[in-house]
Formats: C-alpha cells, sequence, structure tokens
C-alpha cells in the first residue's frame, strides 16, 4: 500500500543514496519499487552489512515522495530479516546468514547448499525449519530480561541446576498442560539446548543399556536420524502413509526405541490417526519400548483442530521433547525433555557430564514470558502471521503450477510439493533451483527408500510478495514440468 496522504510534489531529482530516481519509479507501486531497489542493493553487497539507511525523512525529501513510503519500505526490510531497526540508531543492514548445517539438513547434501549464489544476487531460502526470525519479541524478551537481572539473586548466576531453573520448569508445567495437553511436574521436566541435546541424551542412555535399534519414520528427518546415527543407534526405517507411521511394520521391524512426530509429522505433515496412536502405545508396552516424542511445531495449526500430545497416555513409555526454535529463535537453544521417570536419573547424569546446565539468565527470561502472557501473546501474533504466509504460498502454486499435488497444508511451517514427472530427480531439481536463488529441500533427502520425488518448501521467513515471487521463480526453473492431476491434500 503506497502512502500519499499529506505528500508535497517536489521537483527532487533524486538521491545521492544509491542514486535512486524517482523518476524511474512506476506511478503506482512506488512502495514496492523503493523496497526492490533496497533489496537488490543488500543482497548485492552494495550495501554491506552495518551500513545504515538515510533517515525515512530525509530519504523521502530527497526523493520527492511521501515519507509513509519510505516507512514501509523499510519496515518490509526489516520483516525479510535484511534490516534492523532500533530506537535511536536506525535501520542498518543485517549481517546475510550463511549456510550451515542443521538437525534437518543431512550431512551429505551440503554441497547443494554451498551452491553458487543467482546472477542476479537475488534469492529466496525457502527451507523448511526457518521460523520467521524477523518478528522476534525483542521489545519483550528485553523488558523480561531487565526484570530479571533487576531480581536475579547472585546465587541465580552461579551453575544451575542440570534439570534448569526451578521458574521455568514450573511454568512449562503449566504452559504444556494447557497448550500441548502434557502431564508432569516440575520434578520430571529436564531443560536441554533444543531437541537436538533430547535425542543426544536419550540415544546415549538407550546405547548404555544395549538397546540400539530405533525406529525413524520414513520418509522422516533426516538430520535426526544422523543425529541418532551418530550417538551409536542404528535408524530403522519405517513407513510413514496418511494416517501416520504404520504401527504393523514398526512391530515387525522390532526396535527397542521409536522417534516420531505424531501432532505434525515431518516432513509429510499428516497427523498421526487415533488408532495408530493406541496401537504405537500397545506396541510400546509389549515391547517395553521407548517412543521419543518430537513435538517441533504443534503449535502451528490452521485448517484442523489442535491434536494433544501422547506423552499423556503412557508416561512410563514416552519421552516428550519440544523447544523454543520454531516459536522464536533457534538461537536461544531453549528446550524441553520429559523423560520416563525411570530414566530421568540417567538423563541427568548424561547431561551434567555434557554441559553443567543450561544457561539460567535465558531460562529466567522465559519463564518471565510465559507468566505474564507474553509468550501466548506472540504465538497468537505469529500462527495469525504464518496461516497468511502459508495462503499466500497456496495462491502462488495455484497460479504458476496448477495441478500440482500439494500435502501438508493444514499445520506447521512447511508443505510438500511433488513434482508432476515421477521420473525426474529431485535432487537435481533442487540443485537447479538453487542456481537460480531458491534454497529448498529435495523430498528425496528425508526418504531412506524410494518414494515420489517432490520439494520440501518452507514458508514462515518470507512475506506473501517475496512468497509469491519465489514460487513464480520456482515455475521458471521447471519449464519440462507437467501436471498430473488437479489435487490439493490437507
Amino acid at each position: 500500500m503506497d502512502h500519499w496522504a499529506g505528500a508535497t510534489p517536489s521537483p527532487a531529482a533524486g538521491s545521492d543514496f544509491l542514486q535512486l530516481d524517482p523518476a524511474a519509479a512506476p506511478s503506482r507501486g512506488r512502495t514496492d519499487w523503493l523496497t526492490a531497489q533496497l533489496r537488490a542493493a543488500i543482497l548485492e553487497s552494495r550495501l554491506p552489512a552495518g551500513t545504515r539507511l538515510p533517515a525515512t525523512r530525509s530519504l523521502a525529501e530527497d526523493l520527492g515522495i511521501a515519507r509513509g513510503v519510505v516507512v514501509e519500505a523499510y519496515q518490509r526490510l526489516g520483516e525479510e530479516g535484511l534490516t534492523v531497526s532500533r530506537p535511536r540508531a536506525g535501520t542498518t543492514v543485517r549481517p546475510r546468514a550463511h549456510a550451515s548445517r542443521d538437525a534437518s539438513v543431512p550431512h551429505d547434501m551440503m554441497s547443494l547448499l554451498s551452491t553458487p549464489s543467482p546472477r542476479d544476487g537475488v534469492e529466496y531460502d525457502l527451507s523448511p525449519g526457518l521460523p520467521d526470525l524477523s518478528h522476534f519479541p525483542r521489545a519483550a524478551w528485553l523488558r523480561a530480561e531487565r526484570d530479571v537481572l533487576a531480581q536475579a539473586s547472585s546465587a541465580d548466576l552461579g551453575y544451575g541446576d542440570p534439570a534448569g531453573t526451578p521458574a521455568l520448569r514450573t511454568e512449562l508445567v503449566r504452559w504444556l498442560g494447557r497448550a500441548r495437553g502434557v502431564r508432569t511436574t516440575e520434578g520430571d521436566i529436564v531443560i536441554v539446548a533444543g531437541v537436538a541435546q533430547s535425542l543426544a541424551l536419550l540415544a546415549q542412555v538407550q546405547h548404555a543399556h544395549g538397546r540400539r535399534r530405533i525406529g525413524v519414520e520414513d520418509p522422516g528427518s533426516r538430520g535426526a536420524a544422523d543425529e541418532l546415527a551418530h550417538w551409536g543407534l542404528t535408524p530403522v526405517p519405517t513407513p510413514v502413509d496418511t494416517n501416520g507411521i504404520r504401527i504393523d511394520a514398526l512391530a515387525r521391524a522390532d526396535p527397542q526405541s521409536v522417534l516420531v512426530t505424531p501432532a505434525h509429522q515431518f516432513p509429510m505433515g499428516v497427523v498421526l490417526a487415533p488408532q495408530r496412536r493406541q496401537a504405537l502405545l500397545a506396541w510400546a508396552t509389549h515391547a517395553e519400548a521407548l517412543v521419543i516424542e518430537d513435538d517441533y511445531d504443534a503449535e502451528y495449526r490452521y485448517d484442523r483442530a489442535p491434536v494433544p500430545a501422547v506423552q499423556a497416555s503412557a508416561l512410563d513409555h514416552v519421552a516428550h521433547t519440544g523447544s523454543t526454535s520454531k516459536t522464536m529463535a533457534p538461537a536461544l537453544r531453549l528446550g524441553w525433555l520429559i523423560p520416563p521417570r525411570r530414566l530421568r536419573a540417567e538423563i541427568l547424569d548424561a547431561k551434567y557430564a555434557s554441559d553443567i546446565s543450561s544457561p539460567t539468565i535465558s531460562q529466567l527470561v522465559l519463564a518471565h514470558l510465559l507468566a505474564s502472557g507474553a509468550y501466548d501473546q506472540h504465538l497468537r501474533r505469529t500462527r495469525t502471521r504464518q496461516r497468511t504466509r502459508r495462503d499466500a504460498m497456496l495462491a502462488a502454486l495455484r497460479q504458476h503450477l496448477p495441478g500440482t499435488q500439494v500435502l501438508g497444508v493444514a499445520a506447521g511451517l512447511h508443505l510438500v510439493v511433488l513434482l508432476p514427472d515421477p521420473a525426474c530427480n529431485d535432487v537435481e531439481v533442487a540443485e537447479r533451483l538453487r542456481a537460480n536463488g531458491i534454497h529448498t529441500q529435495p523430498l528425496s533427502w528425508h526418504c531412506h527408500h524410494a518414494g515420489p520425488p517432490g520439494l520440501v518448501l518452507g514458508y514462515a521467513a518470507h512475506t506473501p510478495a517475496r512468497i509469491t515471487e519465489a514460487v513464480a521463480r520456482i515455475a521458471e526453473s521447471l519449464p519440462d514440468q507437467r501436471p498430473r492431476r488437479n489435487k490439493m491434500t490437507s
């Protein structure tokens, strides 16, 4: 939306800043024009990290346009994570993140992530698992941190409890109970550095008991399988269908534990059906096996009712884990693990040997946000924003890739697009897209056995306009694709 109210026409010839010429802008859509000019300058490193952008009033006067146009352009850049604005410090260009391995990226696929950037310098990272970092609640976090530091005792600044601060564990008991249906107590929770540490701790304990075989979903997170293998477990691929992991196949494979994503299966997005949940817990009870429940993005749902955690139905057989990586930011490295009580002492021993304890100050800040309701407010705003972005991606797919089969649209922060040509190589498609500035993950990365080719597309990190542009570029890069059927599936 352009802001022209109160604008005074000016004969300004333009701005020395980037040699911006308002005469080159279209008569309508000048906010889009200015945003595109600034975005290109940042991505092409003509505006390197740390560069301070002109004050909105000054740039508006130079260009002879309404200040609101500049304000909105700066806001869009901030939403895209390209700039940061602070009171009295103005707007500056953020350092650009480089590709790095995370829990969803296989070891042998890093070469694809280091493919050269596109010639026009414009990139769109649609990797799944990227949350909306541009809307991290900075002001709320800073307020809570000031309050925490003002009230913290000297003891709070020492080595913490390996299980985590009592304040955070108490607040998590309440929040997990009302938001996820988890049944727990303060004494059951262990604060961890994200789900990755939960998997590491559980794998070490399982390995120590000689329980080396662990079922994993197929398709399922390749990064999680790699993590478990690193700690000495043998992943046993178990097929997933439209009702979730197949318990009949799991029982035949006979592992001693299994990792599942029941609320929103990664990457296919299905929910573990009620009868499968019952069968899973019956199998775990009969086999005396451990179910590891990764509740990685259950907070985001759009077109279906909430699904409670499996943990509440079998406290003795389920280890429940989640984190703030998708709701706030991976950089916080804050998560929780609720293991069966019989394993808790060994988990705490492994935790202490690993890092003594998780950072105390950030735990107290999160506890403050939970207690004040600020965390819930942030989640509500984020959920609304992500639904808009999900809708934008679906609309763009219908427009630019009509007839494409899309899976997992009802919840989460990503969806799966099946490629129309069943004979194509989705890794090669992802490489071609990467060369054209689109970062995606091929579905085959997460498949242990052959399956249909596809792309896993995240939509959380971009504005609707950027998502539409990215999907259009995907369509341009797939000229040989021919749709097989016109269907969208949740």
